[in-house]
């Protein structure tokens, strides 16, 4: 097998490009890449338009019954309505025998509800499934860890940082949205559902408080009512071993609701606990956000997260500098590179305008049918996992001419070899809602990894383009490094994944942080050891 075809075989097995565009799509993936997202906006259009037929149908229907009701209250206006007129008593016997009946049986509105149902059961296959609420719900809860975020103020459409008696606004929307108790119930029920009730909390106490607002309102589209909401924060509470609060919920459930037999046991039960445990109506529970084994540097990566991009001042560090690079070649000699050296260990570059808007917008447009959920490997298995929610494509340069310009370009600067199988074909990848990819490294850290397949060595370099920009978040986060980089776009980062060694650099364990605000959009050039034997070549100095 040649290496081309090595390749190939790769990503055959990454798993990571289709066939066919339009087999691509994966209900309940919608939530994963916001470019999919954006999509779902065409099937509420439509849905929008059938909604609209049905209400002028219904208009014209109660306007018709509008009409029927005051021709006939017309005639009891009159408290000596002359049924003595013949013709006013046929008539009122027709109404009572016939005319009434016409009106409460009407096809009508049948007819307009039937029209209302058929049509989005037209649409419904390509509307998001459940799986995708349940992706967008935990993905809430993400920007609440990471940014720590308020859940009131998420409520209200507020992006705030709450730290004690201290409050930082992260992101000012121009537009405030707020949620309204069913949504909020619906992100509790989800934490809910998986056990996780230091999130399910905060999300049903704020149904319970919008709920109890609005108590008496009947809203169509709503799931859930402050019955639900308060039944499931009561339980969630006695879970999190809180009686006492569990116990007031479920009193004010039955003055709702007093027929309830089951959350009358309960009253009865966390009585008696109460009961027999009196220090548990005084104990305060602290909860306890649930552990992520996989995650040991949780804390670090969240909180160079939380300062949305930041890196050492430059004139406080010398050594870190701006630069017109050229590389010294003569395809960079017209146009240089600007060059912002980040961080030396490990060796990070930011290079500038690396593209521009419309090679950046060209090369998503490419990407964009054949985007499928991002995978990490598990074994010899390629899996989707929580830890990582984009979407991804792979694109050979054969696709389009703008590709081969890209590879010549990132030649011509890296100094580097990047033609298959020295080089992965270009990954584009698109996050979703609150997408991330948690800390990793780029190159292989274990002999059976899928990369060795291409015969090709490991990663030795990544090249990373920001192919737009985002309102906040998405920062790369460089765990041991101890510093982060915010989405600029256009430009690119660039960096050393292996030692001259060949050992692995462990200082490159990097992440991308949650995205809090924006559509980003990046493209990775994976850049692997053989071929590089002359341009970077090997040393036995560990620290080279």
């Amino acid at each position: 097998m040649g290496p081309a075809a090595r390749l190939a075989a790769l990503l055959a097995v990454l798993a990571l490009r289709a066939g066919d565009p339009a087999e691509v799509a994966a209900r309940g993936d919608t939530f994963s890449a916001l470019t999919s997202v954006a999509r779902a906006l065409a099937p509420e259009r439509r849905l929008l338009g059938l909604l609209r037929r049905y209400l002028r149908g219904e208009e014209a229907r109660l306007r018709d019954l509008t009409r029927f009701y005051h021709k006939v209250l017309s005639l009891h206006e009159d408290a000596a309505t002359p049924v003595s007129n013949p013709l006013l008593a046929f008539t009122l016997i027709k109404r009572l025998q016939s005319d009434w009946k016409n009106v409460v049986h009407s096809l009508e509105a049948s007819e307009n509800i039937r029209a209302l149902k058929d049509g989005y059961e037209r649409v419904e296959q390509d509307l998001p499934a459940f799986e995708d609420l349940e992706g967008a719900a935990r993905a809430l809860m993400r920007l609440q860890d990471v940014y720590m975020l308020n859940v009131k103020g998420l409520a209200r459409g507020v992006f705030q940082r709450v730290t004690g008696s201290a409050v930082t606004d992260l992101y000012s929307p121009r537009r405030l949205f707020s949620l309204t108790g069913d949504d909020c119930f619906q992100v509790g029920k989800v934490a809910y559902d998986m056990g996780d009730y230091y999130h399910a909390i905060p999300w049903l106490e704020e149904a319970v408080s919008l709920f109890r607002g609005s108590y008496g309102e009947w809203k169509t589209e709503d799931e859930a009512s402050l019955e639900d909401a308060l039944d499931h924060l009561a339980f969630a509470y006695f879970q999190a071993g809180n009686v006492l609060c569990a116990l007031n919920l479920s009193r004010e459930f039955l003055l709702y609701s007093p027929d309830n037999k089951r959350v009358a046991r309960n009253v009865l039960k966390y009585e008696k606990l109460l009961a027999e445990s009196p220090n548990q109506a005084v104990a305060e529970t602290v909860m306890q956000r649930p552990n992520v084994p996989h995650l040991q540097t949780r804390d670090t990566y969240e909180g160079l997260c939380q300062t949305l991009g930041s890196q050492p001042t430059h004139y406080q560090i010398p050594s870190l500098y701006c630069s017109y690079e050229t590389s010294s070649s003569p395809y960079l000699l017209l146009q240089p590179v600007r060059k912002e050296v980040i961080h030396l260990e490990p060796y990070v570059v930011l290079y500038h305008d690396f593209v521009s808007d419309a090679e950046a917008q060209k090369i998503r447009g490419l990407a964009e049918p054949w985007l499928q959920r991002s995978v990490v490997a598990s074994g010899e298995k390629q899996l989707p996992v929580e830890y990582r929610i984009s979407k991804s494509a792979w694109l050979k340069d054969t696709v389009d001419p703008v590709l081969v310009t890209l590879d010549h370009r990132i030649a011509a600067l890296t100094g580097l070899d990047v033609q298959p199988p020295y080089a992965e074909y270009l990954q584009v990848v698109n996050y979703g809602i609150g997408g991330h990819y948690e800390p990793h490294f780029d190159h292989a850290t274990s002999p059976s990894s899928p990369l060795y397949r291409m015969n090709s060595g490991n990663r030795v370099a990544t090249f990373m383009i920001y192919l737009s920009s985002v309102e906040a978040g998405g920062a790369t986060a460089f765990i041991y490094g101890n510093f982060s980089v915010p989405v600029v776009k256009n430009a690119a980062l660039f960096w050393w994944n292996l030692h001259r060694s060949g050992e692995g650099d462990g200082d490159t364990l990097h992440a991308g942080c949650p995205v809090l605000v924006g559509d980003k959009w990046v493209a990775n050039k994976w850049i692997h050891e053989y071929g590089q034997e002359f341009r970077r070549p090997c040393s036995s100095r560990p620290e080279d």
